[in-house]
């Protein structure tokens, strides 16, 4: 049987099964490898040597642990009732809540950042006696719109990184132009002033109170460490990896009174489940099934840059309202390098804009993101009935406003 016929059949497959949400991620993507071994397609020499991006693998554990205490340290919470006190309307409340949401997952794995944010919204709701739904949504959608904000706010960001040699900085200053991270920026704030006229009805006056918070400062200290070695490691001739390994051991050190229930509680689901894409986009690769894909469009003679950026971030904007972003980052980057060199255009025009599609494009459905499915948990377990068409409400505009910046700042700078 011929191997791209074998390959394509447990891409399409594994996808099928990943869309569908029936079975464990990591079981699926380990399974479709495995095959991949028993076919002789991809060797396992080959898969631990070339496929498998442990330096994407090791910053994201490393830096899921530092959350973890993070999240625990109440610095988060002390910086929300800060800023909260600020508000006088319900309208700003959200904006607030949202802002902060968006900040900490440029830094933070974002499912952290919504359950450690919900309880604020959750008591803030309570207290105006609001409905809590435009809340939880619109931290969700906001812990989404700032994956490519930082080289580690998301796995697709470590992997683009990786990928194409761009360093911590070079995300907002590369090849003499405002970066990627710069760009989401402006994406984000449009995005988030766009909640203003989205929640215009939301007037009630805001009434809060002094609230002591014990912070525990340490944690902090090594998040900000964690951040600043990432961003040096390059000039320092060291591999990302290490200082991912670093950051973790130290948060594995620092909350050893919780390590257990830290290891126990990181997303292993998720983490060989990346392990398992990185082997199946590997059998595309090796059998020639990408470089075939590219050139049937290379076929239809779109010379057009223009026209390929806004077909590349729309479509990526589309699947990874359904589909996770992840394996999509994998598959699509050497897609794009392709489509640059039949086109003629800068290779980051389409990595960016595939890479702003397909994580800000998440935000769309109550399934579109993991944030969102736990948002939608907790709003359940509050007694609400989550509706799509209720939920996109507030998720659709939210997410073309910050897109449609998004793509006009890369056509303009990029272009």
């Amino acid at each position: 049987m011929d191997e791209k016929l074998i390959a394509l059949v447990i891409f399409i497959t594994c996808y099928s099964l990943v869309i569908s949400r029936k079975f464990k991620l990591s079981f699926i993507s380990l399974t479709a490898a495995f095959l991949l071994f028993c076919f002789g397609i991809v060797s396992p020499r080959t898969a631990i040597f070339e496929a498998i991006k442990w330096d994407v693998l090791a910053i994201y554990w490393g830096f899921m642990m530092i959350s973890m205490i993070f999240s625990k340290s109440k610095m988060p919470a002390l910086i929300a009732n800060k800023i909260i006190k600020r508000a006088k309307k319900e309208k700003y409340v959200i904006l607030f809540l949202c802002a902060i949401t968006a900040l900490l997952s440029a830094f933070m794995e974002n499912v952290g950042v919504v359950l450690m944010m919900a309880p604020v919204a959750i008591e803030s709701a309570r207290k105006l006696k609001s409905n809590l739904f435009p809340y939880i949504v619109a931290i969700a959608i906001s812990s989404n719109i700032v994956t490519t904000l930082t080289m580690i706010a998301d796995p697709p960001s470590i992997i683009l990184a990786l990928e194409t040699g761009m360093k911590f900085f070079d995300f907002y200053w590369f090849q003499g132009k405002l970066s990627l991270g710069a760009i989401t920026f402006f994406g984000a704030i449009a995005a988030l002033l766009s909640l203003l006229y989205i929640f215009r009805k939301m007037k009630k006056n805001v009434e809060t109170s002094e609230e002591k918070i014990e912070v525990d400062y340490l944690p902090s200290i090594i998040f900000l460490a964690g951040i600043l070695a990432l961003a040096l490691a390059p000039y320092f001739e060291l591999r990302p990896g290490v200082v991912g390994m670093g950051a973790g051991l130290t948060a594995l050190a620092v909350g050893k009174k919780d390590r257990k229930g830290m290891l126990k509680d990181f997303d292993w689901n998720s983490f060989f489940f990346i392990v398992g894409i990185f082997i199946i986009i590997s059998s595309l690769e090796i059998t020639g099934l990408l470089d075939n894909f590219v050139n049937k469009i290379a076929d239809l003679e779109m010379s057009n840059g223009s026209l390929m950026l806004a077909i590349i971030i729309w479509i990526s904007v589309a699947v990874s309202s359904f589909m996770d972003n992840v394996p999509y980052t994998v598959l699509m980057i050497p897609i794009c390098i392709k489509l640059a060199a039949i086109t003629g255009a800068n290779p980051f025009l389409f990595l960016f804009g595939m890479l702003i599609g397909t994580g800000i494009g998440g935000s769309i459905t109550p399934v579109g993101a993991t944030a969102n499915v736990f948002a939608c948990g907790i709003l359940e377990k509050e007694g609400y009935k989550i509706k799509t068409k209720d939920y996109m409400k507030i998720s659709l505009p939210f997410t073309i406003i910050a897109v449609l910046v998004c793509h006009l700042l890369l056509q303009i700078l990029w272009g």
